[in-house]
């Protein structure tokens, strides 16, 4: 069974639904749109900007039913890639990919054994997975996952400790511009092309340089969770910030929230974030904009009022940070707004009483944004 994260994810989904007994009238569509920064310090020293389009409605990103509920009924397939990445895996050079991502059988004994196992059962989907994307990927090979690369994909269920194979499929190279149009003007609902918001960035940002795009589709117990994400590369460009402007990275003045949320209040349904990993301690500083007021439960940063606009840096220094800004009742923030420094001086944490009665909408909308978190985090090899 596929428990886990994303299980929980969705049936928080379900619970929220439900429940609006909230004064402001809280409400999480399956929809979601995320843009995020991750400044690398660490490693290899590259920022790396992407806005991701996530929904577990295929009447958001149209998958045909027959075709999603076959994956998602086929307890060996673990989620599926689509990407033009420069290399998806190694022995694949100047190619678009699909991956079909299965969990190896134990009762599979050998390579031979592996390599067969995975391609009938790979081989059984990639013609349906072509129609369904007007592509001809053909047959390349069985990649098997290093255990850091299977750990990675598996974390989008929860689970672990388990090898994931990926059926290779190949295509001609295409660029980022042509293969999100492409999927945009054939899966992606016009209730989400017509509305603006995150999803214009992506267009915008699709004709840059080193920009890349993954389209995945991940199985769930009832629903899959599928995503079109677009990121730019900043190559080593990290070690020097000490300003951090979100939107220069992303390449406009200001962002807007989709016209998909303008029926109701959607809080949780947009979201900017930033990762900062680094060999040394930061500390976040001289924050343009709001800090939301927030309050410890269960060792998050919860806030308490999700109508306020503003960050939460959750911790706010160290060598990892982490932040979320969210819109509150705003429908954009300007890149002014969302400027901070990297440096010493401390900014002081507004606080005030919490009210409870917002705890479990909070906590489930966290639990529904964490589901993408391994895509939020960047698909490396």
């Amino acid at each position: 069974m596929r428990n886990g994260l994303l299980f929980l994810a969705l049936i928080s989904l379900i619970v929220i639904s439900s429940n609006y007994a909230y004064a402001q009238e809280i409400e999480l569509a399956a929809f979601h749109e995320i843009a995020q920064i991750k400044i690398d310090k660490n490693t290899s020293q590259n920022v790396t900007a992407s806005i991701i389009l996530q929904s577990t409605d295929i009447q958001d990103i149209k998958i045909p039913v027959e075709l999603e509920q076959k994956i998602r009924e086929n307890n060996e397939i673990q989620s599926i890639f689509v990407t033009n990445q420069e290399q998806c895996v190694l022995g694949v050079v100047d190619q678009s990919c699909i991956l079909i991502n299965v969990i190896r059988d134990p009762a599979d004994k050998g390579i031979n054994a592996v390599q067969n196992s995975t391609k009938e059962i790979t081989g059984a989907y990639i013609d349906e997975i072509n129609q369904v994307l007007g592509t001809d990927a053909k047959f390349h090979s069985i990649y098997i996952h290093t255990g850091d690369e299977s750990n990675n994909i598996l974390a989008l269920s929860g689970e672990s400790d388990k090898v994931v194979i990926s059926g290779v499929y190949t295509m001609p190279m295409e660029d980022t511009n042509s293969i999100y149009e492409k999927i945009s003007s054939t899966l992606i609902s016009k209730s989400i092309t017509d509305n603006g918001g995150f999803y214009n960035i992506a267009k915008d940002l699709s004709f840059e340089e080193n920009t890349e795009v993954l389209f995945s589709l991940i199985p769930l117990d009832s629903k899959s969770l599928v995503q079109l994400r677009v990121s730019i590369d900043y190559p080593n460009s990290a070690e020097t910030i000490s300003e951090v402007s979100p939107l220069d990275f992303l390449k406009t003045e200001k962002i807007t929230r989709s016209g998909y949320f303008s029926s109701g209040f959607y809080p949780i349904n947009s979201i900017i974030q930033i990762i900062i990993l680094s060999p040394e301690n930061e500390e976040i500083s001289n924050i343009n904009g709001n800090i939301v007021p927030t309050q410890i439960i269960d060792n998050e940063k919860i806030p308490t009022d999700i109508s306020k606009e503003g960050w939460i840096f959750d911790p706010q220094e160290g060598q990892t940070i982490q932040g979320k800004y969210i819109f509150g009742n705003e429908s954009s923030v300007s890149k002014e707004k969302l400027k901070f420094l990297l440096g010493d001086e401390s900014t002081i944490q507004p606080k005030m009483e919490f009210d409870e009665s917002t705890i479990i909408v909070i906590i489930i909308s966290i639990i529904a944004i964490a589901a993408a978190m391994f895509f939020l985090k960047g698909y490396k090899k």
